[in-house]
């Protein structure tokens, strides 16, 4: 790092306390973003400390418990060996810390405008605490400009100067739970910061915490990478959701064309169909541009097309599965007994952030379906922000899924500990939103793909 980048004394002190890992390292949220980079700080030998305002998920951390399926309690407890990790909701002690990294969530409000409430409390309360010395490092998703219009505006209330007596970068989160491939530490940290020292500084912590970083030049260019990311994702989804509807009246089944598309070496990249958006990027991300885009004149048609379908596909759903009842078991939905097999937003994680599950689940239920839900990674609903009604149902246990006599399964999620073959076996009919049931080779005539 050259001195004109850390000309300011803080800078100096802070890149010495970073090159020689004794920086404090404070993270605010524990959740699906907050747990794994804790992880990865503190296997790069920083000492860490997790910020959290849920007091319970706190005691649990420190006392070795698995909160998320993603981060079992093993990694945890070796956490705590180090004796470099804690967990506290004593925000006070952000004064301790020399880099403090957001991760909270931002999510959309019913208008699909981008709700900050997360993003500025906690910048607040940084605030409060903030001394000469410190890097800050926004990792939620949000629109471009954020970062320079709402958190700097934030910090610099109390007197202190971003780039000069402390500093600020964005670097997009990129985690994507369930992964066997890809962790915090081998995927390429995006880092951008609006001054010389911010960006240096960052790229110093991430670059002892990570394999590779990336920067650019600032904070709103990579806060734009996160967005076209997740655009990306979601129009090509859309597209492939859309095709799926078009293929399946024609009686082509949209993941063998997938499948033989994927074949070509070049020029494709396969996406694939589903019952609806979920997760909390996908869903939510590409309208921070849209809004953002509003105030520049601009209608982003391309996200707006694709929300629109992919938000849609839960009727798709619901309509052929009603059209399946009828056919196959000359009944309504209204009165049908359904299992509902997988809540998660996708398979093999217990994440249940905008699963279109919970939407197909209560659309079921509004038409007078009796619904269970079987989810192996889910045992029991919490509380969520848009089904909070839901919250406490208990997943029916998997031995007694035969002899319950459901008229109908609907595969929402393809678990990979799911016995699919058994499942075809047990229920005379079966819709599969996932293409879960791809390999089964007995009573195929029972499975209807939606």
């Amino acid at each position: 790092m050259n001195r004109l980048q850390v000309s300011s004394t803080p800078a100096r002190v802070l890149a010495d306390r970073l090159s020689t890992r004794a920086a404090r390292i404070g993270i605010i949220g524990m959740g699906y973003v907050g747990q794994p980079l804790a992880v990865a700080a503190n296997h790069a030998g920083f000492d860490v400390t997790g910020f959290d305002i849920d007091t319970k998920k706190v005691e649990m951390l420190n006392l070795g418990e698995e909160i998320l399926g993603t981060v079992p309690a093993s990694v945890i407890e070796r956490l705590l060996a180090t004796s470099r990790f804690r967990a506290t909701a004593d925000m006070a002690m952000l004064a301790e810390m020399d880099v403090i990294i957001i991760c909270v969530p931002t999510p959309l409000k019913r208008t699909r405008d981008p709700d900050l409430i997360y993003i500025e409390t906690t910048t607040r309360t940084i605030g409060t605490h903030l001394r000469r010395g410190q890097l800050v490092c926004l990792e939620s998703t949000t629109y471009p400009g954020t970062t320079r219009d709402i958190v700097q505006p934030l910090l610099e209330a109390g007197g202190l100067k971003v780039g000069e007596d402390i500093f600020l970068a964005f670097s997009p989160e990129r985690e994507d739970p369930g992964n066997p491939n890809f962790h915090t530490s081998n995927i390429p940290k995006v880092v951008g910061a609006d001054d010389d020292a911010s960006r240096s500084l960052a790229a110093l912590f991430y670059g002892s915490t990570v394999e590779k970083i990336v920067p650019v030049s600032d904070a709103a260019t990579a806060e734009s990478v996160k967005l076209l990311e997740n655009i990306f994702r979601s129009v090509n989804i859309a597209l492939v959701n859309e095709l799926k509807v078009i293929f399946g009246q024609m009686g082509i089944n949209i993941w063998e064309v997938v499948e033989a598309a994927k074949s070509k070496p070049f020029g494709f990249m396969p996406f694939y169909p589903g019952p609806g958006l979920g997760g909390h990027c996908i869903p939510i991300d590409p309208f921070y541009l849209s809004w953002k885009a509003r105030e520049f004149g601009f209608n982003t048609r391309f996200i707006e097309l694709a929300g629109e379908i992919n938000r849609d596909m839960p009727k798709h759903v619901i309509r052929l599965l009603t059209d399946a009842l009828s056919r196959k078991k000359q009944r309504s939905l209204n009165g049908a007994h359904v299992l509902l097999v997988g809540l998660a937003y996708k398979k093999n994680v217990d994440d249940l952030r905008e699963s279109p599950a919970l939407v197909l689940l209560e659309m079921m239920e509004s038409q007078g379906a009796r619904v269970d839900y079987y989810d192996p990674f889910i045992p029991v609903v919490p509380v969520t922000r848009e089904h909070a009604a839901l919250a406490g149902r208990r997943s029916v246990e998997w031995q007694d899924i035969a002899s319950a006599g459901y008229d109908a399964v609907l595969i929402a999620t393809d678990h990979d500990m799911v016995d699919h073959p058994a499942l075809v076996s047990a229920c005379d009919l079966v819709v599969d939103t996932r293409n879960a049931t791809a390999k089964v080779v007995s009573d195929r005539e029972r499975i209807v793909l939606a």
